[in-house]
């Protein structure tokens, strides 16, 4: 029999220890509980493309019976001026925040929309030093005739994050007469029947509360980018509800409302936003969870989600900070209870995913090792089986994946026909592959991060969170303590601090498990 050298000896020893570990029964269960978490997102998939496959079908039969605007309206009755001129009006609110690589060819899909009905454009920035403001008023005196659009200012927030902030002025100046109200991000490309879908959704399901789409992603080539694409993709499977289907699923870059809910800020809503609120969709899906009301998500509302060529690694660290960070916020015990339950469960399931890898890189170098080297018979039979299982199962996965994105990326297609066309051959399924295992390591070690600093860092500005809201809010070198009074309600106070502009890893931990004493003066 062939000795091992003495080189080899610890290695073996290691690979045997490995082996017997990895083909230990709980080991074992959590490599099969993997496979079935691969299983169920490949079922989960196949479910979203028959849902987004019917749709586009649809469009080709209108399309082949002679409607040729089937993806406007799939009935052609629709069309006539009779019923055009009856479309409830809306009014579209766009938070914005800088100048993106495709945010001048995304704000462009978005205003010239083929909607019939009274619609005006809200665009809303912090200042007019933003860059959007003077990119986006270039826009609208380029079409000036051709849609009602304008830009407001919304100063500073105070008390919510900006995005909220610059949402609720959006809100307060939309016309008295819009029956719905239509919050669009600024990252999305609209295709030119989507308002007039929604509209038709709303018009058919009054009693939907809120109706939302999901970004189907279009990555750049990066790692960071396949990684954002990734995160969204499981996500989508709760927005494939098809009919008037409910989901508690809600995106917030894409929600239409009913505007008189905010005019009377029905349930306390525009209050809990206001009053501390970080994020909008998820304290919109509390609402609705607390009130029984229905969230629902058609089948034509999805949009092409590009991302930027110079997306880094570091960018989409951030982008998964303020995924986390969002569920250390809420307005109710029912959103405290929901949202630890999705920290909870997401986190048990993101590295549930990633342990099969582990084992099955163990197993396969064992079965590398046994193979070389007849010396080496700490080779347990289970190893192979295991493993074939682990690849297999990954397989069905992103062969699902795969077609789930072709259907999308063709129903996108043909719902904008004047645009370029995406094709799936751009997509680099070995890279999302990568991006799967990575972006399901690191959600909970974001989420972990998230919940013990309470911090965020978004677009430049800081966020400071306690008991589920803003707390604090820094703008370069200055902070804001956000207080309640029960004279004043809710206000700002600036405190004092020797802070750089951009908190580090080391101020983090001084002011979460320091404790230090901060003058306070009123904010001018």
């Amino acid at each position: 029999m062939e000795l091992p050298s003495p080189v080899l000896q610890p290695l073996d020893s290691w690979l045997a220890w490995a082996s017997a570990l990895c083909c230990h029964p709980i080991a074992i269960a959590f490599q099969i509980q993997g496979c079935v978490i691969y299983l169920c997102l490949a079922a989960g998939w196949i479910y979203n493309s028959m849902i987004r496959s019917q749709e586009l079908r649809r469009i080709h039969e209108g399309e082949a019976a002679g409607n040729a605007l089937a993806f406007l309206y799939p009935n052609v009755e629709d069309l006539e001026h009779s019923v055009q001129e009856k479309l409830p009006s809306v009014s579209v609110v766009m938070p914005l925040k800088g100048v993106g690589e495709h945010n001048l060819s995304n704000w462009r899909s978005q205003v010239l929309s083929m909607y019939g009905g009274q619609l005006e454009f809200l665009f809303v920035v912090e200042s007019m030093d933003d860059p959007a403001y003077q990119f986006v008023s270039l826009l609208i005196n380029e079409l000036e005739g051709q849609i009602d659009a304008k830009v407001l200012v919304a100063g500073h927030s105070t008390t919510c994050s900006q995005k909220i902030h610059n949402q609720l002025a959006g809100v307060d100046a939309m016309h008295k007469d819009s029956k719905y109200v239509f919050f669009l991000d600024d990252d999305v490309q609209l295709c030119p029947g989507t308002i007039g879908a929604l509209v038709a959704h709303m018009e058919k399901y009054p009693e939907i509360f809120v109706l939302t789409g999901y970004p189907f992603d279009i990555p750049s080539g990066s790692l960071g980018s396949y990684c954002i694409y990734e995160y969204h993709m499981p996500c989508s499977i709760g927005f494939a509800t098809g009919g008037c289907g409910r989901t508690f699923f809600l995106w917030g870059g894409c929600m239409m409302m009913h505007a008189q809910d905010f005019r009377t800020d029905r349930y306390g809503m525009v209050t809990g936003l206001r009053e501390g609120g970080y994020s909008d969709d998820m304290t919109l899906a509390a609402v609705a969870g607390a009130n029984g009301r229905m969230i629902s998500s058609p089948e034509r509302a999805v949009f092409f989600h590009p991302l930027a060529a110079n997306l880094s690694f570091s960018r989409y660290w951030n982008y998964l900070r303020k995924q986390t960070i969002v569920l250390e916020t809420y307005n109710t015990t029912f959103n405290f209870w929901m949202n630890r339950g999705l920290f909870s469960v997401h986190c048990w399931l993101s590295w549930s995913f990633v342990f099969p890898y582990v084992t099955t890189l163990v197993h396969l170098v064992v079965a590398l090792r046994a193979f070389v080297s007849t010396s080496f018979d700490s080779f347990p039979s289970c190893s192979l089986i295991l493993a074939s299982c682990v690849v297999g199962s990954t397989l069905v996965e992103l062969c699902s994946l795969r077609h789930l994105s072709k259907v999308v990326i063709n129903l996108c297609n043909a719902l904008s026909p004047g645009t370029p066309h995406v094709s799936i051959q751009s997509y680099n399924f070995f890279m999302v592959f990568i991006a799967t295992v990575v972006d399901n390591f690191l959600y909970p070690v974001s989420a972990i991060y998230s919940h013990v600093f309470q911090h965020i860092d978004w677009a430049g500005v800081q966020y400071w969170l306690q008991n589920g809201k803003i707390c604090q809010i820094q703008r370069g070198e200055r902070r804001w303590k956000v207080v309640e009074s029960p004279k004043t309600g809710w206000s700002i106070q600036e405190v004092d601090c020797t802070l750089t502009g951009k908190a580090s890893f080391w101020t983090l931990i001084t002011d979460t498990f320091l404790p230090h004493q901060n003058g306070s003066k009123k904010a001018n």
